[in-house]
C-alpha cells in the first residue's frame, strides 16, 4: 500500500484549514500557494471532501472552504480512506472484493487481516488536532509502537 498525493495533500489541505479555525473561509488560493499544491489538483480534493461533509464551501466574496467539526473530530483514517479508497494492503481485503477461493487454505490471510487491523487503528488513532502546530522535522512515533 502507498498513499498517493491525492491522500498526502488532502491531510495538508486539512492541516491548514485546522491551523486557521472555522471563524473564516480560506482561500483555495492562499492554500496552493502555501502549500505549492496546485490549484486544480486542490479544487478535486476538495470536491470529494466537501461533498462528503467532512469541509464546508462558500463561494463568492468571502468564500474558500473550512472545517465543519473540530479538528480533534477527523481522524487521518477518515480522511485517507476517502481520498484513496481503500486502506486494506492485499486486494482480497478491500471492500466489495469478491471472496478469494483460496481464503480457506490461505496461510499469510491471517497476517494480512492483522496488517489490515493495524493500518487502520494507526490511522484512526490519529487526529487533526495531533498534527496541527507539528513541525517539519517532527517524528511521529505512536506511543503504542
Amino acid at each position: 500500500m502507498m498513499i498517493s498525493t491525492r491522500g498526502r495533500y488532502a491531510i495538508r489541505l486539512m492541516i491548514v484549514l485546522a491551523e486557521k479555525g472555522s471563524s473564516d473561509y480560506v482561500r483555495l488560493k492562499d492554500i496552493s500557494s502555501e502549500q505549492n499544491i496546485s490549484q486544480k489538483y486542490l479544487e478535486a480534493i476538495t470536491s470529494v471532501l466537501s461533498k462528503n461533509g467532512l469541509i464546508d464551501a462558500a463561494h463568492g466574496k468571502g468564500g474558500g472552504y473550512k472545517l465543519n467539526r473540530t479538528p480533534q473530530e477527523y481522524t487521518v483514517g477518515e480522511i485517507l480512506r476517502l481520498t484513496e479508497g481503500s486502506l486494506a494492503p492485499v486486494s482480497c481485503l478491500e471492500c466489495g472484493a469478491k471472496p478469494c477461493a483460496r481464503a480457506a487454505e490461505c496461510r499469510t490471510l491471517p497476517m494480512w487481516k492483522d496488517f489490515d487491523v493495524l493500518i487502520n487503528n494507526y490511522f484512526d488513532g490519529i487526529t487533526l488536532a495531533d498534527l496541527v502546530g507539528k513541525k517539519p522535522d517532527y517524528e511521529y512515533v505512536s506511543a503504542s509502537l
